[in-house]
């Protein structure tokens, strides 16, 4: 009698525990930054409708950099698809300069490789998928 109301009670604390989430880490270092001066921004996106617009980021973050290269993690996010776009905000204004005609005047660049061709690429070009683990990615600037 007493193994059964053990059961029973284990069984109601499982029942009423929230399910757990996994936690996973974004790690992402971003390559080829043209000086050390200013700062890398970092987008993290994980709607194509909003990519890479900057109101429609998931996350960012502005880090300073370190022999021409830096790093900067995003903790706890679900496993999922997620877009990076980075640019080297060389000035410290915080903006992503572009000259009169609208061409990029700062280095950018995007997870997965992905390519601008007369604007940014496509959410699915630049998408990777995170797993369970975490992930560790590397963007080269252009």
């Amino acid at each position: 009698m007493a193994s059964s109301r053990l059961t029973w009670l284990i069984i109601a604390i499982l029942v009423t525990q929230p399910s757990m989430s996994i936690a996973s880490d974004l790690s992402v270092e971003v390559l080829g930054v043209r000086s050390n001066e200013g700062f890398v921004h970092f987008g993290l996106y994980n709607n194509s409708e909003t990519f890479p617009t900057n109101d429609g980021r998931l996350d960012g973050a502005r880090k300073a950099i370190l022999k021409n290269r830096s790093i900067f993690v995003f903790k706890g996010l679900n496993p999922g698809h997620y877009a990076l776009a980075v640019f080297h905000d060389e000035n410290g204004n915080g903006d992503f300069d572009q000259n009169f005609l609208g061409i990029p005047v700062e280095d950018f660049g995007f997870s997965n490789g992905a390519l601008a061709f007369f604007g940014p690429p496509d959410f699915n070009d630049a998408a990777v998928y995170l797993p369970p683990k975490g992930l560790r990615l590397t963007i080269w600037l252009d």
